[in-house]
């Protein structure tokens, strides 16, 4: 009798746990027939209607709308405020005074078919925010994309920026670090121009006419130099209340050192004709109908820039469905809603996708779903100035964050095409689960197939095109900056996912008047399939997210990536050594000689020291443990997803899911990075020079690359003892885990 009433059990809970994930389905697929792309249309059009940047009543009013919409639908919705440095520019200048007079614009026309380029009057002037006011009149020197290696370039051809004003042209690297290098190198001023190789007529016709950017669109953005922080210029590290302690403005580390402004290449092209010297290497020419020079001058240009530095008022939209049964435990979903001009695809796509998901999760409410975790939407402000809203929010509620936020979930616009994914590797297993179950609307594929074909498609390498066709999971990309998943991931700890879809409606609006309703509807998503597809692709996994029992955190891809982390840092040191032997036997052999030709490379640089031998083992060991401990805990949860075991013990659920939201903070340190303290992530960051750009183990890393090999040694043991840390934890949740497929 006691062995057929377990029997029996053993079979209704087997039975409630079918019936709840068949129910659970049944919620999905109701989900996803609801987000509406007529919808999606009519949000746009409203939102990108007027100018809506920081400070602007439109951007008020966006804030007020979206408000009373998440309350429409059910959400607990508020708005909170933050009072935040922005500055606006009175005077902008840039000129040439030598050899000859020609000043430039700096205007975007109007465009007769589109409605919203007329408001002239609303519109932000083309300007580089954070740039510090400066007047200065010097010769001009042309850097390319003003990288790194293109001022290592600049001085194998003999030419000095000391003292220069310099145009580098978009691309490449993050806007913020262009002046930040210039100024590093002497310069005293920056010109940042869009070149036409990289998103106008050289990519196909330019606005009106078709998608790319005309001879007078300019590419707005702030130049605050956010690898050291982001957020609030005056308040690092804490919300920028009414009442907040701020710094002086003199103390502000994260404004650029020089003036800074951006041009179109309608407005460049005067300034680049009139340079000589020696005549750029082919891969610094871009695609103007020029000979591209280096400089310096004959050029001289005048660059002035002065602002108002004032305090602005922005606001955050909150939307809040509580759970029913982890209350505590919290999903958290965003995207910005400012933007620098119309902004229809940056941000408003995103935000009208959001939208949809929102409303449509409130439809579930009322048709008598109940998330069990609670959910939240938020709506940022100020993400286009430094991440503003995001940076404050985050701040303000770290404590509540630190205990309380499961997973963030990011979004900052998209296009047609395919699915991309960055994120914490914890949730790669996960969103590709997600991805498996989405509709492609053009191929009727799953919208991961659709990715996997890309991928092969685009790999060259046979062994790589094939291990593609095997693959369980697709690689999810790491996140450095530059959106709002930043103060998430990189300064609480929080797991973040950032997705989007795009890649077949390239253009050049971006950060442009003509970013606007009427170019999206003309050149990119024009049904707004895909914004349909991007609410029920983030709108599925916030559902699983809020309704798993166990969080449906995986660490095996964690450690695989983690462990090719490691193995790219001990070729780095290799090629270094490598690198450092063969300048030396060169030199020996007395195979660089001084040539007068500035277009060949004179006598090297001073020899530095062949690179040490690192110690490594640390960092292996704990990647050993990691695989191991992340094997055991992936392989039982696997073994009891498939019994359709159902854990019973509230209390246990409760300390094994703990467990888990603590996992991506193990992967920080309080202390943060050695440079920049507000980056605490020790797997991911963006890179000091690189702005947006991810550098991966980033302590380790840009030590190695700066050549200070005592600091890479101890970046090595603290991103070990992290590792460990994590490994300590899942082994920790492996025996929560055994505990509960026992108690059924």
């Amino acid at each position: 009798m006691r062995i057929a009433a377990m029997f029996l059990a053993m079979v209704l809970a087997l039975q409630s746990l079918v019936g709840q994930v068949t129910e659970d389905k049944q919620w999905e697929d109701q989900f996803r027939r609801l987000p509406d792309p007529a919808l999606m249309r009519s949000y746009m059009e409203f939102m990108s209607a007027h100018p809506h940047h920081v400070g602007s009543p439109h951007g008020k009013a966006v804030a007020e709308w979206i408000q009373q919409r998440f309350t429409e639908w059910g959400l607990d919705a508020r708005i909170e405020s933050y009072r935040v440095l922005f500055p606006t520019p009175k005077e902008r200048i840039v000129e040439m005074v030598a050899p000859h007079s020609f000043r430039a614009q700096m205007r975007e026309p109007a465009v007769d078919s589109d409605p919203t380029s007329r408001l002239q009057d609303e519109h932000l002037p083309t300007y580089n925010a954070y740039s510090v006011d400066g007047d200065v009149t010097a010769p001009l020197v042309y850097v390319n994309f003003g990288v790194p290696e293109d001022y290592e370039d600049l001085e194998r051809m003999g030419v000095s920026v000391k003292g220069a004003i310099v145009i580098v042209r978009y691309g490449r690297s993050w806007r913020g670090i262009k002046p930040k290098l210039a100024a590093e190198k002497g310069a005293l001023g920056c010109i940042i121009y869009s070149d036409p190789q990289q998103d106008g007529y050289v990519q196909g016709d330019v606005y009106p006419d078709g998608p790319f950017r005309n001879k007078d669109g300019v590419q707005r953005g702030s130049v605050m130099d956010m690898p050291l922080y982001p957020g609030d210029p005056l308040t690092p590290g804490r919300p920028a209340t009414q009442d907040a302690k701020r710094l002086p403005k003199e103390e502000v580390e994260t404004l650029t050192k020089i003036p800074v402004l951006p041009l179109s290449y309608g407005d460049a092209q005067p300034l680049l004709e009139a340079l000589r010297g020696p005549v750029a290497p082919p891969s610094w020419r871009g695609g103007l109908p020029i000979t591209y020079r280096v400089g310096p001058g004959p050029a001289r240009v005048r660059l002035a820039v002065r602002s108002s530095w004032d305090l602005t008022t922005i606001y955050d939209v909150v939307g809040v469905l509580k759970g029913s049964v982890y209350p505590s435990e919290w999903i958290i979903r965003g995207n910005h809603h400012d933007a620098w001009v119309h902004g229809a695809e940056d941000p408003i796509s995103g935000m009208v996708s959001l939208l949809e998901e929102a409303r449509a999760l409130g439809t579930l409410v009322q048709s008598g779903w109940k998330p069990k975790r609670t959910i939240i939407y938020c709506a940022w402000d100020g993400e286009e100035q430094g991440l503003l809203g995001s940076t404050e929010w985050v701040e303000a509620h770290s404590e509540e964050l630190r205990q309380n936020a499961v997973l963030y979930i990011n979004s900052d616009g998209y296009g047609r095409g395919f699915l991309g994914v960055g994120g914490s590797h914890s949730m790669e297993r996960f969103i590709n689960e997600v991805a498996k179950d989405i509709t492609d609307p053009e191929t009727g594929l799953s919208v991961w197939k659709r990715s996997q074909l890309k991928r092969i498609a685009d790999t060259k390498n046979r062994d790589d095109r094939g291990t593609l066709r095997n693959a369980l999971d697709l690689p999810i990309g790491a996140l450095g900056s530059g959106s709002d998943y930043t103060a998430f991931l990189d300064h609480a700890g929080i797991a973040s996912l950032n997705l989007g879809y795009g890649g077949e409606d390239d253009g050049g609006i971006y950060h442009s008047i003509y970013d606007s309703y009427a170019w999206y509807t003309r050149f990119s998503d024009t049904s707004f399939v895909y914004g349909k597809t991007l609410a029920q692709t983030v709108g599925t996994a916030v559902l699983r997210l809020a309704q798993s029992d166990v969080l449906p955190f995986r660490f095996s891809n964690l450690a695989v990536t983690a462990s090719r982390y490691a193995v790219e840092l001990q070729a780095l040191v290799e090629s270094m050594q490598q690198e450092a032997k063969e300048r030396e036997q060169e030199l020996s052999e007395g195979l660089y000689e001084a040539i007068d030709d500035p277009r060949h490379p004179a006598l090297p640089p001073t020899l530095k020291d062949v690179p040490p031998h690192l110690n490594f083992a640390p960092l292996k060991n704990a990647l050993e443990r990691l695989t191991a401990s992340a094997a055991a805990y992936d392989g039982l949860l696997d073994r009891v997803q498939k019994q359709q075991e159902k854990p019973a013990s509230a209390e246990g659920l409760k300390r094994l899911n703990q467990l888990l939201v603590r996992s991506e903070r193990l992967l920080t340190s309080p202390d943060g990075l050695g440079n920049r303290p507000w980056f605490k992530h020790l797997l991911y960051a963006p890179g000091f020079y690189t702005g947006y750009g991810v550098k991966t183990m980033p302590g380790i890393r840009e030590a190695i690359e700066e050549e200070e090999w005592a600091l890479a040694e101890k970046e090595i043991v603290r991103v070990a003892k992290a590792l460990d840390a994590l490994s300590g934890l899942l082994e920790q949740a492996s025996g929560e885990l055994e505990k509960l497929s026992h108690t059924n």
